[in-house]
């Protein structure tokens, strides 16, 4: 008798999910060793600044000014994405950050460091993470079939969490109290690894195989400027998506721009023990990427980024209202969560619906309005810090959470990445991609 099961014969159980390829693996460790650069960076510069000065307007201003190079040179760097090879801009990146931390190096052995130049330093910092930020980006959906961008994007964002909060954070913090150069002079390490990883990455991870046709004519380099606005404008979806990330970043960034000092005056946790308190986000962003991909697929990405985006809302409030440690690192634990789910939807969500030939210049005008309006919100908050360091965070909650109530059915209604078409064949030996038109 054949078609039919043997008596007694065990069913076989699910099978198990295909891996996500060894270029994957290959992109994911060159961005290990930049995460690591990032995560010595981003402890150490608010340490740094509070020992240079005890003005909450300037303290803030650090984040200000760490954001400001998204509003002047994320569309610039976006056209680069474009049209270099993005091993290449990888490699750029982190080749000059790895200088500007020789820079820093120099700058304090020397007891030559200031509040501006520490201004200057982050600065054109941030104008290299706008490059390396938009090509990090632009690489993943050319190696990743979509159906598979939550869980790459939750891998990158977890390794990053890890990489950066458990290691990067704690020995930081710890090793600052010590001596100050043996943090940064592990930003040159790090950064200096990075580049090399980024150059040795296969040829798929270029994005040439999305270049114009060489008989096609090339578009000058200010025409491609509106590129990315026009897609976006064009795109019901992302528009109203972008115009509702605008003021949530803004107002994100108002409640923790003084961070430094709600952590070590407010809540009386040491210095030494700063990058403990940032462990906490830590577990709480880890837990998020492990669960992201997971939750899309039992209740849909649309569904689950507004109830995220609700309940980051609400934790920011509390945070503000309970300013007690064990509170508070209830709620900035959750709070990382949320965030976390949110921004590795969110971006599968982009990756799937913009086409891969256009993906630097729609990412570089999607962050020159969301990242480059945040300085405004930093500097917002470290004025509202002169009233008290917990108005920030209510001010900034309950704002969030009003519009992640206006926004909820709109955020209901997104498709999952899988669903999309955005007119790019998948990666090879990825099969096919189901299909609905983007827009």
């Amino acid at each position: 008798m054949t078609g039919g099961s043997t008596p007694g014969a065990a069913s076989p159980g699910p099978a198990p999910r295909p891996g996500l390829g060894r270029t994957f693996a290959n992109v994911f460790t060159a961005n290990l060793a930049s995460s690591l650069g990032d995560g010595i960076a981003r402890t150490a510069s608010p340490l740094l600044a509070a020992r240079l000065t005890d003005d909450p307007v300037l303290i803030a201003g650090i984040g200000a000014v760490a954001m400001l190079p998204w509003l002047f040179f994320a569309l610039p760097a976006g056209i680069l994405v474009d049209r270099m090879d993005r091993r290449r801009a990888l490699a750029l990146a982190a080749g000059v950050r790895t200088v500007l931390a020789v820079a820093l190096v120099v700058l304090v052995a020397m007891n030559a460091l200031t509040i501006w130049w520490l201004y200057l330093v982050i600065f054109v910092y941030g104008v290299c993470e706008t490059l390396y930020d938009g090509a990090i980006r632009a690489v993943v959906p050319s190696v990743v079939p979509k159906k598979n961008l939550p869980r790459a994007n939750a891998r990158i964002e977890g390794a990053e969490l890890v990489v950066q909060n458990f290691a990067a954070a704690p020995l930081t913090s710890a090793l600052f109290a010590v001596a100050v150069l043996i943090p940064i002079g592990g930003l040159v390490a790090a950064f200096g690894l990075a580049a090399l990883l980024a150059a040795l990455l296969p040829a798929v991870a270029s994005g040439r195989q999305f270049h114009a046709a060489a008989t096609e004519p090339v578009v000058p380099f200010r025409r491609q400027l509106a590129d990315g606005w026009h897609f976006i404008m064009g795109n019901p979806m992302l528009r109203t998506l972008w115009f509702v990330s605008i003021p949530v970043a803004i107002l994100f960034s108002a409640s923790g721009a003084t961070l430094v000092l709600f952590v070590l005056d407010t809540l009386a946790i040491p210095e030494a023990a700063f990058g403990l308190f940032l462990l906490s986000g830590a577990l709480g962003g880890l837990l998020g990427s492990v669960v992201a991909s997971r939750l899309a697929r039992r209740f849909g990405l649309g569904p689950v980024m507004a109830a995220m985006n609700l309940l980051a809302g609400i934790l920011v409030l509390l945070t503000g209202l309970f300013p007690v440690p064990v509170a508070a690192i209830i709620f900035f634990s959750l709070g990382a969560a949320t965030t976390t789910i949110w921004n590795v939807l969110m971006m599968s969500f982009r990756q799937a619906i913009i086409p891969g030939r256009l993906l630097g210049r729609v990412h570089g005008t999607w962050r020159t309005l969301l990242w480059g309006t945040m300085p405004i919100g930093s500097l917002i908050g470290g004025a509202l810090a002169l009233i008290d360091l917990t108005v920030p965070w209510i001010i900034g909650g309950a704002g969030i959470t009003v519009l992640g109530l206006v926004f909820y059915r709109f955020l209901m209604t997104l498709p999952n990445p899988e669903d999309i078409d955005n007119g790019d064949a998948p990666p090879p030996a990825t099969g096919a991609v189901p299909v609905m038109p983007a827009a």
